[in-house]
């Protein structure tokens, strides 16, 4: 074993869930429904009708979950809280009970030496929120605020790791664009409003963050996703740049230049609308990291059918993909991190998700799940990020995702991303064969990843 991928000494390494994928019991305790309990009990949004009133039963498992992370040498553990468990009402009365989950989970987390990192809002707005226009109400910037400022006060003199938002082009274009995700709208005027009033959010929940003079960090959790033209022909050059201004450069260019892509009015034509100028103040608040989630990249054509952003994926023969038809390119991580370095300056960046659906079947094989491709993609994208920290980005920790196989949003449990195989009849927790690699390479600090 050689040092040649070893990493500095203060990188962190950690694992990632969200609330709703791992919970299950999203009404219990006084907790109100969200959008994702009201669009997976809807008929026909999601695979096989699959819902997360159980997934891994983590809101009674959390325990168990705690030791399994020690036993897998976890640095670190990102977690996401449940706006809905807080408040059920999305403001106004505070749901003790549901604080306290969480307020046990990190105290658990922190007897074990494991550092808590909270997201507050992935994807599962209250549904009482959204009875009341959603991401489409202006108003959802002092209601995230509101709620944001109950949970510092509770768990912030413990938790010194926040993100405000994961994934809003997620929210925005799965969930007001193609009605594919809660809350189902299909709508091509409501897009950019839901994905500025997301960013004002954003800021709202960082000025909140400040004014409590909190010791811990906070930032914003994106997911890029480099676009290259599958031609060198012109249409094809503007349309990857279409896409990158679209999904990657849309939710970091207001944070850091105060303004949008001048792409998006080409986009959007008519629907985009002009955005107050002070509201470029708000948004643009002073991150302390920035968390990047890495999947794949997009090799893109022109395809003046495919609105709005008028481009179309290509599949790349003799490459490698995923089972949700995602591309396995790990330079392209690399790519990602000297990027975001060039374009918005040097920063600290967390690698906050990257991992990957490898077939595993439902059940162990002799108490064991053989997972060699997630194994090879994990050593991969690992070594891809220390080449880009060799560049000079500055990169201070990584989080598999997932720490569990879990509920997979509108796909339900047809996916399989952990590294620990769950069994959801049994609820039986199995670390993969990936679990015990990624096991050694955090206690190597990424010796290991050489031969």
């Amino acid at each position: 074993m050689s040092d040649s991928h070893r990493f500095p000494d203060s990188f962190l390494w950690g694992a990632s869930t969200s609330a709703y994928q791992i919970e299950g019991s999203p009404l219990a305790d006084g907790a109100g429904p969200s959008i994702w309990q009201r669009f997976a009990h809807s008929p026909g949004r999601t695979v096989n009708g699959d819902t997360g009133d159980i997934a891994c039963d983590h809101y009674n498992r959390w325990r168990g979950d705690v030791a399994l992370m020690k036993m897998l040498g976890l640095q670190a553990y990102r977690f996401s809280i449940s706006w809905s468990r807080v408040l059920p009402e999305g403001t106004g009365k505070v749901n003790e009970r549901g604080l306290d989950f969480y307020d046990n989970l990190v105290d658990a987390l922190l007897a074990e030496n494991i550092t808590p990192n909270a997201t507050l809002f992935h994807w599962d707005l209250p549904a009482a929120l959204d009875d009341r226009g959603g991401w489409l109400n202006r108003d959802i910037a002092e209601w995230f605020g509101e709620y944001a400022s109950v949970v510092y006060a509770r768990l912030g003199d413990r938790v010194p790791m926040w993100a405000t938002l994961n994934e809003p082009w997620v929210v925005t274009d799965g969930g007001y664009l193609h009605g594919a995700l809660a809350p189902g709208h299909r709508n091509l005027y409501e897009a950019p409003i839901a994905s500025h009033n997301l960013l004002r959010a954003h800021g709202r929940g960082v000025q909140a963050f400040r004014a409590e003079a909190r010791v811990g960090q906070i930032g914003l959790v994106v997911n890029l996703e480099p676009k290259d033209p599958a031609t060198d022909s012109d249409a094809d050059r503007d349309a990857a740049q279409r896409g990158d201004a679209y999904m990657n450069r849309q939710y970091l260019d207001p944070v850091f230049f105060g303004k949008y892509p001048d792409e998006m009015r080409d986009i959007f034509g008519d629907a985009w609308p002009d955005f107050p100028a002070d509201d470029f103040k708000l948004i643009g608040q002073k991150l302390d990291f920035l968390g990047i989630n890495y999947y794949t990249r997009g090799v893109v054509r022109d395809d003046p059918l495919a609105l709005p952003v008028r481009n179309a994926y290509v599949r790349q023969t003799e490459h490698a993909y995923t089972e949700t038809g995602w591309e396995v390119h790990p330079p392209s991580l690399t790519r990602t991190l000297t990027w975001v370095t060039e374009r918005y300056g040097p920063m600290p960046l967390y690698i906050t998700e990257n991992g990957a659906a490898i077939y595993d079947a439902p059940h162990t094989i002799e108490g064991a799940v053989h997972d060699p491709l997630r194994v090879w993609y994990f050593r991969e994208h690992i070594k891809a990020v220390h080449d880009a920290i060799a560049q000079g980005a500055d990169v201070r920790g990584y989080f598999a995702w997932s720490l569990l196989d879990n509920y997979e949003w509108s796909l339900g449990y047809s996916k399989r991303f952990g590294i620990v195989h769950v069994n959801y009849e049994t609820q039986e927790r199995t670390p993969k064969a990936s679990a015990l690699y990624y096991r050694e390479v955090i206690r190597s600090n990424g010796a290991s990843l050489d031969p």
